[in-house]
């Protein structure tokens, strides 16, 4: 008797021989729950930047703020826009390992070989790279802006002032448009059509619509006023990626039964 019943939905495999490490259903279990734990985690970090970069800096809704508002509040808090900085850099460079993460434990042994869960990583790994890119600005650049504007004459403050708007315009096009909008919607995209077989019809629903939520700043490509559809598309993504890690969740009490 070398074959064991797996539990529903999946495959019987050959029990391992004495001694030998198998992957068992407590191992599977730790896994799901490790993915769970991580895409939850990746849920409710943002509301540490949310908070104190809020504070600070009036995050998000100022930055779009001209120089003369910004750069004032980053010398006055320098220390909370870097540690919420800091944070918000993790949480984007979280992206990719959640990704990965979930379309290996969700779209099953098979689905996670296919070309769209691969897909799905790749376009992860470059938006986590170009949020990076993005968010770098407030943590080298603007500090340095922000320490020559204080005590600056009015001629300097206004060279300070196109500096300052050039590199956030840059900086932001990087990190908010290409990073969180065009490659952060489509590597959810190719992570909801990789997990679909096996996922629940409403978080593929879900996800579909959180596609379209986090892809509709790109209008502002177009010379549209996106305003706060920026917030709408990673409150959504979070939204998506916590309902995510409660399917996980129960999937896991599922495979104790």
């Amino acid at each position: 008797m070398n074959a064991v019943a797996g539990s529903p939905g999946t495959l019987a495999s050959p029990a391992p021989a004495a001694g030998a490490a198998g992957p068992g259903p407590g191992r599977s279990r730790r896994r799901i729950m490790g993915a769970a734990a991580l895409l939850a985690v990746e849920g409710l970090l943002i509301f540490v930047p949310l908070v104190v970069l809020g504070q600070a800096v009036n995050w998000p809704q100022g930055l779009d703020e001209p120089a003369a508002v910004t750069l004032p509040l980053v010398a006055g808090n320098e220390t909370a826009l870097r540690l919420g900085y800091l944070v918000y850099l993790a949480y984007s460079l979280l992206f990719l390992p959640v990704i990965a993460a979930l379309v290996t434990v969700l779209a099953g042994p098979e689905g996670r070989l296919r070309p769209v869960a691969r897909i799905a990583v790749i376009l992860a790994a470059v938006s986590a790279l170009a949020r990076g890119i993005g968010i770098l600005r407030w943590l080298t650049v603007m500090p340095a802006l922000a320490e020559s504007w204080d005590g600056a004459d009015p001629a300097l403050r206004r060279v300070l002032s196109v500096q300052f708007q050039a590199v956030n315009d840059f900086g932001g096009g990087i990190g908010e448009l290409l990073g969180v909008s065009a490659l952060g919607a489509a590597a959810v995209a190719c992570a909801v059509i990789a997990t679909r077989e096996l996922a629940p019809t409403w978080l593929t629903w879900f996800g579909a619509a959180v596609v379209v939520a986090s892809a509709l700043p790109l209008a502002e490509l177009a010379g549209v006023d996106a305003g706060a559809l920026t917030s709408v598309g990673v409150t959504a993504v979070q939204l998506w990626l916590l309902a995510a890690a409660a399917v996980l969740v129960a999937r896991a009490r599922g495979h104790r039964r």
